[in-house]
């Protein structure tokens, strides 16, 4: 399993920035499937966005156009840019990481995750 560590998240009013890191222990990095879940309150954990070995991105509807997902293979770490943040947006962020093929958007399908970051946006 890898390592996954975050760091970046905060409270923030409602249309502010923020972005999250997520670094991991592999010498492999390059090779594993990455995304970011998020968890709210009382509510089951869902995928956010995912960015694949060939750096192909795909998103969740309601952060389409306003969340952006990268990765720096030379750093072992991947990010998620979060623009116009809104109150809904509140949760905890996970990094997760998966060496199986094809898209990453299930919790069952994830390797390795992270202990999270939380994420607070005010009206």
């Amino acid at each position: 399993q890898v390592q996954l560590v975050e760091s970046g998240g905060g409270l923030v009013q409602a249309g502010a920035s923020l972005r999250l890191s997520c670094a991991a222990s592999t010498r492999t990095f390059s090779t594993y499937n990455m995304a970011w879940f998020r968890q709210a309150p009382g509510k089951e954990r869902e995928f956010v966005a995912g960015i694949r070995c060939s750096r192909g991105t795909y998103y969740a509807d309601s952060v389409k156009g306003r969340f952006t997902i990268s990765r720096d293979n030379a750093k072992n770490t991947v990010y998620i840019q979060m623009n116009n943040l809104k109150p809904e947006d509140t949760a905890v962020y996970h990094c997760a990481a998966s060496n199986k093929l094809g898209t990453l958007v299930s919790p069952n399908d994830v390797d390795s995750w992270g202990q999270g970051s939380q994420v607070t946006v005010s009206s």
